[in-house]
């Protein structure tokens, strides 16, 4: 996408219309739904909110009336993107916050939120435009926050991750690294991994030194990031 996830996504949510949420679909009609969304999010990833709903339907290889029984409109055809993005994101964290090795299950995290950032930047660009896209990121990230919360403790319990290390700081970093995914894109699309790894080296336990000032208290992150959005 010309995006973003918001990576953090935390840094960098959608509804499916009622008719189809209220039974399940056949296995064809579910295949062609998922042929839709993945052809919507390609598309508007590579270019923007404007692509035609024609064009979504030819790249899915369906036909303008398949497309219409599932999304009867394009707003809830980018609400299902929308949708299928913060599931991803939430499964990511719920696995992460499995993991044994808390450490491990940081960094797949972070890994991961990102690369599905640099790879989706254009839904930073429909979540500034939608309303209640953005409440349903701020919903997802409610569910994720204290999945993220235990994962760094349990982290800084297993002496791997340096323990003056919080959720905000998280945060923080995503925006850091959000930030290089945005100016790289077009010149060095992988440079961002090269700025995590440099990143990730400075919240190891063994590398931590006191730092100069505190972590943001979690309602001056709110405040930060409102300002960030504007």
């Amino acid at each position: 996408m010309r995006t973003g996830a918001s990576a953090p996504f935390l840094g960098h949510t959608a509804a499916v219309s009622s008719a189809i949420a209220e039974k399940p679909l056949r296995s064809d009609a579910r295949r062609n739904r998922e042929r839709l969304v993945a052809s919507a999010r390609e598309l508007l990833a590579s270019e923007g909110v404007d692509v035609s709903v024609d064009e979504i339907t030819r790249h899915a290889g369906l036909g303008m009336g398949t497309l219409y029984r599932h999304f009867p409109t394009k707003e809830e055809l980018i609400d299902a993107v929308l949708e299928d993005a913060f599931a991803e994101l939430v499964e990511l964290a719920e696995r992460a916050a499995a993991a044994e090795d808390a450490w491990a299950g940081l960094i797949e995290f972070m890994e991961h939120a990102l690369a599905s950032h640099a790879a989706n930047r254009g839904l930073k660009d429909m979540l500034a435009s939608r309303e209640h896209g953005a409440n349903r990121a701020q919903a997802m990230r409610e569910r994720i926050h204290p999945l993220l919360r235990r994962l760094i403790e349990r982290a800084q319990a297993q002496g791997t991750l340096r323990s003056d290390f919080t959720t905000e700081d998280l945060s923080l970093a995503f925006w850091s690294v959000g930030r290089v995914i945005e100016k790289t894109a077009d010149v060095a699309p992988q440079q961002w991994r090269r700025q995590l790894g440099f990143l990730l080296d400075g919240l190891r336990s063994p590398a931590a030194t006191p730092p100069p000032v505190p972590a943001l208290t979690r309602r001056q992150l709110v405040r930060a990031a409102r300002r960030k959005e504007d």
